[in-house]
């Protein structure tokens, strides 16, 4: 979806631009922005409001209703196109290239810069808002709130996270964020849950994750939502990466959620490497060592 949008770019004129930002403004009071209130919110006249929504729309950049009155809203599409505009009018990217991972909540892009680099759209609230804002503490005090609002916030949210991790906890680089979208460093390595490490490894690279969650929390951090899926594995290490669920250390589920990390990450290897595993170890212990910053190997925290 994203690299057709890309693909469009060159074809958008400012004036094509004026009408997407223009709908963005609007929906921040409701999910479809009447035509009417078009030009005020563009600065276009309606004749040009008219021939910008029909170029637009056949770019599939915003969606129409006509129930009660003629209505407009971004797409995703559209949305992908406003945060890549301003990436590029930052010289933060000059291309889009190949997809690099899809899940429920996001979509990961190489992009070309200096070097090549990753850009990440959240998508939280598109299709599961009530779960999004019933999990995250993105909340306002707008009467309207919506996918956009979330989608942005978490975003929001990711990029201070990593601002405030990196360099001391092995995280992506965070390079630049706007609206829905961060742009980062490129992971180096594979997914945990794709890996294929020897047994006498897996220790061993469990220790530096469980490490990592220890440098995470001395700086202030719990992931909340630690798995297979969301760390990479290199010859050079581990980076843990996907923070927008993070919590401080002072909120009052910030033990919970650590354990809950804990359990997740000690459960993975158990099941898939269990002739490397102790017999047994108890998780509240880990998570104990991992918040006090001492921790030293899973072996050293039997049952």
């Amino acid at each position: 979806m994203v690299r057709n949008v890309a693909g469009v770019m060159a074809e958008l004129e400012p004036e094509d631009f004026y009408l997407l930002s223009g709908v963005e403004q609007g929906m921040r009071f409701s999910e479809w922005v009447n035509r009417g209130k078009l030009p005020e919110l563009t600065g276009l006249t309606p004749e040009n409001v008219d021939y910008r929504l029909d170029r637009c729309a056949t770019r599939e950049l915003i969606e129409r209703k006509t129930i009660q009155y003629e209505g407009y809203k971004l797409s995703v599409a559209g949305y992908d196109a406003l945060a890549l505009r301003t990436f590029s009018k930052r010289e933060t990217i000059q291309g889009v290239g190949a997809p690099l991972g899809v899940g429920k909540e996001s979509d990961v892009l190489e992009v070309q810069s200096y070097k090549p680099l990753a850009l990440k759209f959240h998508r939280e609230g598109y299709t599961n808002f009530r779960e999004v804002m019933r999990e995250r503490d993105y909340t306002s005090d707008r009467q309207h709130v919506s996918w956009l609002y979330t989608a942005r916030k978490a975003a929001e949210r990711e990029y201070e996270v990593l601002e405030d991790l990196y360099p001391d906890v092995a995280v992506p680089r965070p390079v630049g964020q706007n609206r829905h979208a961060i742009v980062m460093e490129k992971l180096a390595g594979v997914e945990l849950g794709k890996s294929k490490l020897a047994e006498e490894q897996a220790v061993g690279v469990l220790d530096l994750i469980l490490d990592e969650m220890a440098s995470a929390y001395d700086a202030g951090y719990v992931h909340a939502d630690m798995s297979e899926y969301n760390v990479a594995v290199a010859e050079d290490g581990v980076t843990v990466f996907d923070w927008p669920q993070a919590v401080s250390t002072d909120h009052d589920n910030a033990r919970e959620l650590l354990v809950r990390d804990v359990k997740n990450i000690l459960g993975y290897f158990e099941r898939k490497y269990p002739a490397s595993m102790p017999d047994s170890t108890d998780v509240e212990s880990v998570a104990d060592a991992v918040a006090a910053d001492e921790f030293e190997t899973v072996r050293n925290h039997p049952e």
